[in-house]
């Protein structure tokens, strides 16, 4: 078998051993939940209700606050309690419309669809813009503005991001092990939007059973194919994915439509399913649990808005006292400082670990090994621009393609003399793009 890649990338432990042999378990969640008006790229939502209205499970409680924006909806029914700020997981106050469950799940009406071939492109674009539809693998842009590019002719390939690279989540391998056919119908859906374009759905060989599935199920599928892809982090970054299947490339400047493609993860195509198909918005999604100091880890479907404490409570809590919590992914994921913080659209995993092996490693002088350079999936040279990161040389920065690195941290990962390169560039490229908005 034939696998796919791309220049660069680490092997990190991937930790995945943990859960992906659980099947999700469904969790609904107790007393108040938080629901953040930012939940994806672009204006924030506008609250539509009142404290004190009453709202049912699937029930629009804010507007989408522009064309780049998304709607929200309750996961839950019970009361407004209040509308105001609330800290999230980045540690910013967020306004947020509170909910206090009355725990009885009353759904208000959701119209399915048996047949979405007889939908016009518009009438799909319409349900998924409808049902707040964002990128859930955590960028959180309006799905419906990616599927709405300026040449949609020009369209050639239509990825689905599979790959899962980030080590320790298993939210998309179990829901490909539980819910193929989801992914594969939302990938037709998508599809009929672009005529032209063909189907690839891209997945890492180390969930060769998933490949082996999906492979059967899509065989009678002239437009759709299996691409497997090797086990490297960061397989599933949107360039990576897309050098990987088409040989194609793209910069900082550009989209992938750009390059005649479009890309989405598996639970933002699943989220289209639902949307199209079953007419719901997003409400739910699946939540990875995990690390050495949880007691139970595992894959939660879980309501949006539920705090994150709670999830790890029905984790059956902490086996041992985490010395680090992190939300996502232990490459691209950050810190926080406690764990009473919602869960949204684009959260995807909690990691708590029982030690914080990083804190203990000793920076020491850059021995000019080149190691970051050749684990750089983006042919950067991370210790130089972490230099002129240092030395705030912002025009020798944007000069070396600083605002190119795509902040996955390989970089930090393979540097011997454990130097944080990936958060000193990352820093730079904030104050660069700062700059440039406010010119």
């Amino acid at each position: 078998m034939s696998l796919r890649t791309f220049k660069g990338g680490v092997h990190p432990y991937d930790g995945k051993e943990l859960t992906k042999e659980k099947p999700v378990k469904e969790y609904l969640p107790q007393g108040e939940l938080v629901f953040p008006l930012s939940q994806h790229i672009g204006a924030p939502a506008v609250a539509c209700v009142n404290v004190g209205d009453t709202v049912l499970r699937g029930q629009k409680i804010a507007d989408a606050g522009g064309f780049v924006s998304a709607p929200i909806f309750s996961s839950v029914s019970g009361t407004v309690k209040a509308i105001e700020p609330r800290r999230v997981a980045t540690g910013d106050m967020v306004n947020s419309i509170i909910i206090e469950s009355d725990g009885k799940f009353i759904e208000t009406g959701f119209e399915h669809c048996d047949d979405f071939t007889k939908l016009s492109n518009e009438e799909i674009l319409k349900k998924i813009q409808d049902a707040g539809v964002v990128g859930m693998g955590g960028a959180g842009f309006p799905t419906h503005v990616k599927l709405s590019p300026k040449n949609p002719d020009q369209i050639e390939y239509i990825i689905a991001n599979c790959a899962e690279c980030e080590p320790y989540l298993t939210s998309d391998y179990r829901s490909m092990v539980e819910e193929p056919d989801k992914l594969i119908l939302g990938l037709k859906i998508i599809l009929k939007l672009f005529p032209k374009a063909k189907g690839l759905i891209a997945i890492e060989d180390n969930k060769s059973d998933v490949i082996t599935s999906l492979q059967r199920l899509t065989q009678s599928e002239s437009r759709i194919e299996v691409v497997p892809l090797l086990t490297k982090y960061p397989q599933g970054g949107e360039r990576q994915i897309i050098k990987a299947c088409t040989d194609r490339e793209i910069n900082s400047k550009m989209l992938p439509a750009d390059a005649g493609c479009i890309v989405d993860n598996v639970a933002t195509i699943n989220a289209i399913y639902t949307a199209v198909i079953e007419g719901k918005p997003v409400i739910d999604r699946i939540f990875t649990v995990t690390g050495d100091a949880v007691m139970e880890p595992r894959n939660y479907r879980i309501c949006i808005g539920t705090s994150c404490k709670e999830i790890i409570e029905a984790a059956e809590g902490f086996v041992r006292e985490p010395a680090k919590i992190i939300s996502g992914g232990p490459m691209m994921g950050f810190a926080v400082m406690d764990t009473d913080f919602p869960t949204t659209k684009t959260t995807s995993a909690i990691l708590c670990m029982s030690e914080d092996e990083v804190s203990k490693y000793e920076t020491t002088a850059c021995i000019n090994c080149g190691r970051c350079v050749e684990a750089c999936p983006e042919n950067l040279i991370p210790s130089r621009l972490s230099k002129f990161s240092d030395h705030d040389d912002k025009e020798q920065f944007e000069k070396w393609y600083g605002l190119e690195c795509i902040e996955c941290g390989s970089c930090s990962y393979a540097c011997p003399a454990r130097k944080p390169l990936a958060q000193s560039i990352k820093t730079m490229k904030k104050h660069i793009l700062a700059d440039k908005r406010k010119k």
